[in-house]
């Protein structure tokens, strides 16, 4: 009872740094010269880890197996391993704009794990016979990395459009803007767009390098879990393949990704053209992580929608 309610604290506290994390952002893009408010939300970035490690440790302790075995703890993991990706990548950052895309992700996700899963499965509770492996830390854990680092380089990938339809929308202002100013006037505003364009263009090179090497990271990890769960599948139901829903879509999201990596090595393919790709991976993730889980068929169905 004791660590139960403890556990509780810990989800609190950390729904508390989450928020307080997202508002301070929120006042980081209205008043950008607050250094103050990036070392701030970093501070508490790095205390969400820390607690979402204590609260799946917590899980570990209180059940006896590795808190992997239901929807509510695969969002925890999922979480933390966000939380995680944040650290380590905004660690080779010099400034803190990843925050923008990890902090309200993390935050909805924590939300969805306590308001939008039922009571009863948020409650500890033995594992099914079928999870009594030694696979189960191995491929889950494997999945569900893979699949945080997708979704953070296809989040990356989706700013990287943002921002290069805004450049499309600039160079329009331009065009008009000769033709309707004088000629000093126009090159003024001219100069100031072409400045303004440059600092983009770098900043959409930055984007595309670090979703690249995200999704290249993620894709790893996603082949290590389909053969992990072919292995185990053969194990538990004597068969390595089932063309169950979960497993088909794993592979489609192997082949969507599989698709963005290969593109990379096709001359003139532009960083805009790449990353739609990265976004229809963007809601393959997705519906592979928790849409087909939705439906309640298969053979992973066990243990997530109870």
């Amino acid at each position: 009872m004791i660590l139960t309610n403890f556990e509780e604290l810990i989800k609190e506290c950390n729904l508390i740094c989450l928020f307080l994390s997202t508002c301070l952002l929120g006042g980081k893009v209205t008043f950008l010269t607050q250094k103050n408010l990036t070392k701030l939300t970093s501070i508490l970035m790095f205390v969400s880890t820390c607690l979402l490690t204590v609260l799946l440790v917590l899980r570990w302790k209180i059940s006896g197996h590795f808190p992997l075995s239901n929807l509510y703890e695969s969002c925890l993991f999922l979480a933390w391993t966000l939380t995680i990706c944040h650290v380590l990548v905004q660690s080779q950052m010099t400034n803190n704009w990843l925050s923008i895309l990890t902090v309200p992700s993390v935050l909805l996700i924590q939300i969805f794990s306590m308001e939008g899963i039922s009571i009863n499965m948020q409650q500890t509770s033995f594992l099914v016979p079928a999870l009594k492996s030694n696979w189960l830390m191995m491929h889950v854990s494997m999945m569900i990395f893979s699949y945080s680092i997708l979704f953070l380089g296809s989040l990356l990938a989706i700013t990287l459009l943002v921002f290069h339809y805004q450049i499309n929308n600039s160079k329009q202002k331009l065009f008009l803007l000769r033709k309707n100013l004088s000629f000093s006037s126009s090159n003024l505003f001219i100069l100031q767009e072409v400045f303004l364009n440059t600092r983009t263009l770098v900043f959409i090179q930055q984007l595309d390098y670090w979703s690249y090497r995200a999704i290249n990271i993620g894709f790893i990890f996603l082949t290590i879990g389909i053969f992990s769960g072919a292995v185990w599948a053969n194990e538990a139901w004597g068969s390595f393949w089932s063309w169950d829903p979960k497993e088909t879509w794993a592979l489609i999201t192997w082949f969507i990704f599989a698709t963005y990596l290969h593109t990379r090595m096709i001359p003139n393919w532009s960083e805009s053209k790449r990353a739609l790709i990265a976004l229809l991976g963007f809601f393959i993730v997705w519906i592979c992580y928790l849409g087909v889980n939705l439906l309640g068929k298969g053979l992973h169905s066990y243990g997530w929608l109870k």
